[in-house]
């Protein structure tokens, strides 16, 4: 089965974004070039690219914003384009250019644009009462924004956006330039908009945030869709090994020879006081080393897996870094 086929079965299949065989040309250059992918209830889908990949105009087909010239967008079971007001509705989107108005206060700017999705009385209060609890600024809510940090308005973007509760929370680098404890506080706060059953399509320059909020990524290059799936399985297809080391003593040749015979172990070798296996699933394969250095009557000391990472998967596919 090829990548674009094994999209195009998890689009058909999944249950609240759906997009299939988006295009989109700006004059003799394709922006985006029949992607397709799908985000399901509860899942944090991160969508990975360099710069000029095609990904702000992928999430502007997504959202609405812009017309494809091919393909389409299903979320909620309802068509998204420009023209479909109840498709969009049920999106929340947060642009990485923050939409505020710095000389209204946190609480004003939430009704304001609560009332743009129609909100009222009671229901808009009560609403903006959960939301600012939510992002972590019920105790700013009365304070003018253009007092607040870089961090404290991107958080108060987000809430923005999930004033209607949307089906599809669309997060576009909402992490760009704030401080340590404000992005601490954003991923935290998508973690639990997936925990909640919330779909979320995320992008993000820092392999660090996809790696530890994504449940699975996709790569974008040169407006194409070029690979998909979780970290182990993108790893996996990147066809390197994990590294295990081992600090012990005693008798640690018969050790390593033990591990030689352990099932996925490729290779075993001993360097000073310290044992360091090759294999794939280092995690899976800890316990039987640690049983084999029992065996061989030596102590394990302390024990360290490293894995490839999606920056190397990236790097490989891509031949860039994220951040150039």
């Amino acid at each position: 089965m090829t990548q674009q086929a094994a999209v195009s079965d998890h689009t058909a299949t999944s249950g609240v974004l759906a997009a299939s065989g988006l295009s989109k040309r700006f004059g003799d250059r394709t922006a985006v070039d029949d992607v397709s992918f799908a985000v399901s209830a509860g899942e944090t889908y991160g969508l990975l690219g360099p710069n000029g990949a095609g990904k702000t105009t992928t999430i502007r087909l997504v959202c609405g914003l812009l017309r494809a010239d091919a393909g389409h967008v299903v979320v909620g079971g309802a068509t998204v384009s420009p023209a479909s007001t109840a498709g969009r509705g049920l999106i929340g989107y947060v642009p990485q250019d923050v939409a505020l108005y710095p000389d209204l206060t946190a609480r004003e700017n939430l009704a304001f644009f609560g009332r743009l999705y129609r909100l009222r009385g009671k229901a808009l209060r009560a609403r903006i009462d959960e939301v600012l609890d939510l992002i972590g600024l019920a105790d700013r809510a009365k304070d003018k924004v253009e007092s607040f940090s870089g961090g404290m308005r991107r958080r108060l973007n987000i809430g923005a956006a999930l004033l209607h509760r949307p089906t599809l929370l669309v997060l576009d680098e909402p992490t760009v330039g704030v401080d340590p404890q404000s992005r601490h506080a954003i991923m935290e706060s998508v973690h639990r908009f997936g925990a909640g059953g919330m779909a979320v399509l995320y992008t993000t320059h820092d392999m660090a945030e996809a790696e530890r909020l994504c449940h699975r990524v996709g790569i974008i290059d040169h407006g194409r869709l070029i690979a998909e799936g979780t970290r182990r399985e993108l790893v996996d297809r990147l066809g390197e090994r994990d590294r295990i080391t081992l600090a012990a003593t005693g008798d640690l040749a018969a050790f390593a020879a033990l591990c030689r015979d352990l099932p996925g172990v490729e290779g075993a070798d001993v360097t000073g006081t310290e044992v360091h296996l090759l294999g794939h699933g280092g995690r899976r394969l800890l316990p039987a080393a640690l049983a084999a250095a029992e065996r061989a009557g030596a102590v394990v000391r302390s024990a360290e897996v490293t894995e490839p990472d999606l920056e190397a998967v990236f790097l490989h596919l891509t031949g860039t870094a994220l951040r150039d």
